[in-house]
């Protein structure tokens, strides 16, 4: 309960700040914006590209579920 609690917050904040910065004003606390994993909502090992942390992103990847991705062995 509490991860989607701070997932929605998450979101609710980027919401807000992507709003303001439209309407051309500063926002007052931009450092309170951070990205979380969509799926888990870890804040750590974020991944920008994929939008999820390296934790979720693994276990995709070896499912195969992640688009250009294969799990390398040698």
């Amino acid at each position: 309960m509490a991860r989607l609690a701070l997932k929605v917050k998450t979101a609710r904040r980027k919401k807000n700040l992507l709003l303001s910065l439209a309407e051309g004003k500063k926002p007052k606390y931009p450092t309170r914006v951070y990205n979380r994993c969509k799926l888990c909502g870890r804040q750590g090992g974020y991944m920008r590209k994929f939008d999820m942390c390296r934790i979720c992103f693994r276990e995709l990847a070896i499912k195969g579920k992640v688009m250009g991705i294969k799990k390398s062995s040698w």
